[in-house]
């Protein structure tokens, strides 16, 4: 299925995604994403990330002390973002793919736009016991039909006012929560094979290498121009699957 062309592809994607989480501390899945999905299917863009994803975000997840005290806060959230992934996985077996491609295109630009314009959510304490069940559905059937984990969620866990150490172990539990519960679902619609388990797996090689790397780059290169040039390239990546679709 893969000839040495599609291995190259690959292997430089999650090596330059892997680098970009490296820097900022997040993006691997959504980089790596939209990248695969210009040059395969989505279903097997989305089978590929699986474990690159997971162990960078495994790690993410754990690190940081705080874990305990964000799961009791935020399992509803979680929760719901996990169980409904497979809700939304449905929609690869009965949708056209080329629909689903041009939503997650929407959803990349729509991510980057908001991000570049400085858009944050606001939830008081008060809301966060119905805003989590409902970001998180929405988060968890987005993630199933776009393999997607970002939006709205990343969103809602900036808008409930975590402190930036705390919302990057958040993110990272979320997106290993995400990464499982995806797994899942393509198993169970059969589109996670030996195969591509294989070449995920592989895949974490160059991620790792790339966040190794990204850390260096980390010290040198100022992260808020980083994250304009990542929100940039997201956004133009996003236009470019939404055009690739079409025509």
């Amino acid at each position: 299925m893969f000839d040495l062309s599609s291995v190259f592809i690959i292997s430089a994607t999650f090596l330059l995604a892997g680098t970009v989480k490296g820097v900022i501390g997040l993006g691997l899945p959504t980089l790596s994403l939209g990248l695969l999905v210009a040059t395969f299917d989505l279903t097997t863009a989305m089978a590929l990330l699986i474990v690159p994803s997971f162990i960078t975000n495994l790690w993410q997840a754990i690190a940081g002390g705080k874990a305990r005290e964000l799961l009791l806060r935020l399992w509803p959230f979680l929760l719901m973002a996990t169980i409904t992934v497979w809700v939304g996985a449905t929609a690869l077996t009965r949708l056209e793919l080329a629909l689903l491609s041009i939503l997650l295109g929407g959803l990349l630009v729509s991510y980057a736009l908001l991000s570049m314009v400085g858009f944050r959510l606001s939830i008081s304490n008060q809301r966060e016991p119905w805003a989590g069940p409902l970001f998180g559905t929405i988060n968890g059937i987005l993630t199933g039909m776009t393999g997607s984990f970002a939006v709205p969620g990343v969103m809602y866990l900036q808008g409930i006012g975590l402190p930036r150490d705390m919302l990057v172990q958040a993110m990272g539990i979320l997106f290993t929560a995400s990464t499982l519960a995806l797994a899942f679902a393509l198993h169970t619609n059969k589109l996670l094979t030996p195969e591509l388990g294989l070449v995920s797996a592989m895949a974490v090689v160059p991620a790792a290498v790339g966040m190794v790397a990204g850390q260096r780059i980390r010290r040198k290169l100022p992260e808020a121009r980083f994250r304009q040039i990542f929100f940039v390239g997201i956004f133009v990546l996003g236009v470019y699957i939404i055009l690739k679709t079409l025509l």
